[in-house]
């Protein structure tokens, strides 16, 4: 008899994947030319760090609506202001400080709007406070960084010319990782989540975060989810590893020959060797795998059980009505 090895002593094939909400890409916010590239696939980048610039006509286009826009909008704040002090003097109707009011409040929509498309299309807001009729507009687009961490791909060269969402770069932040576990399906009575886990020959490690209860058709097998944070950096997104299940210290599985298990009633027990004898002691079965059994009992681990002659002990027993 031994401790149960289904989950704890096995290896099980896993991937390393990038938790979802820790990869960004980072794409053309207009149609353009890359004119300078900064990083490339391999380098760290900060949050905010600027990542390429791009030169696009299109965006010519947007501030010039901003601009006019801009133009509109300062008007009908000052016209908005003449017409308040002249309704309060009681020189125009209430009607035409209505239209006027309209009339700012609709300058102030279009000048919102135009200035989100120039958001959208990438043009920060410190750009965007600098632009005025008089300095003039600029042709090209700075692209930054959206988080902090390692460019694991480039998918441009500088001097090309992109389309509106094209993929750039993609950026993943690498701490921490997740572990997509394959493990067998009759281990689903034996793992949940916080149970840690290991990727020994990494000496990488983490703890169980899901036990999704969809089984793969093609082997039967059982797909758990760690996130590995301690070692993580020793570890590739796609790789694959061997990872191995520590069951909790608190549960007593055990496997068990088959041939070993007695039963009395609904109850199923095993008979333990003594010095004087054997003695029998109450198992809950868990899981049945072919000739093994996993059982649920108050062992230390070091005991002999009798795996023949089974049913002669336990009528040896019965006659003597022990229990």
């Amino acid at each position: 008899m031994g401790k149960n090895t289904l989950l704890s002593s096995r290896r099980f094939p896993a991937e390393i994947v990038i938790p979802v909400g820790q990869e960004r890409i980072v794409s053309a916010p207009q149609s353009g030319l890359l004119d300078q590239m900064h990083v490339a696939a391999g380098q760290t980048v900060k949050k905010g760090q600027v990542l390429a610039h791009l030169i696009s006509p299109d965006i010519l286009n947007l501030q010039r609506d901003y601009l006019q826009a801009l133009t509109q909008k300062k008007l009908a704040a000052k016209a908005l202001a003449r017409d308040t002090e002249l309704l309060k003097d009681g020189i125009i109707a209430q009607r035409r400080y209505l239209e006027t009011e309209s009339a700012h409040d609709e300058a102030s929509a279009n000048l919102a709007q135009r200035k989100q498309a120039l958001k959208l299309a990438g043009v920060g807001d410190t750009t965007i406070a600098k632009l005025n009729p008089s300095t003039g507009m600029t042709s090209g687009i700075t692209l930054i960084a959206p988080i902090s961490g390692q460019v694991l791909e480039q998918m441009v060269t500088t001097g090309q010319r992109v389309d509106m969402a094209m993929p750039l770069y993609r950026i993943a932040k690498l701490s921490p990782l997740w572990l997509e576990i394959h493990a067998p399906l009759e281990g689903l009575p034996f793992v949940k989540e916080g149970m840690q886990v290991q990727v020994p020959k990494l000496n990488a490690s983490g703890h169980l975060i899901a036990v999704i209860r969809s089984v793969n058709k093609a082997d039967q097998t059982l797909h758990l989810r760690a996130e590995i944070t301690k070692g993580a950096e020793k570890l590739s997104p796609g790789q694959f590893v061997e990872a191995e299940i520590n069951l909790s210290d608190q549960l007593k599985y055990y496997s068990v020959p088959k041939s070993a298990l007695a039963r009395q009633g609904s109850k199923a027990l095993v008979f333990v060797q003594t010095s004087t004898g054997f003695k029998p002691i109450n198992v809950t079965i868990i899981s049945e795998q072919g000739d093994e059994t996993v059982v649920d009992a108050a062992f230390s681990g070091t005991e002999k059980i009798a795996v023949s002659g089974v049913a002669a002990i336990k009528g040896a027993w019965l006659g003597l009505g022990g229990e």
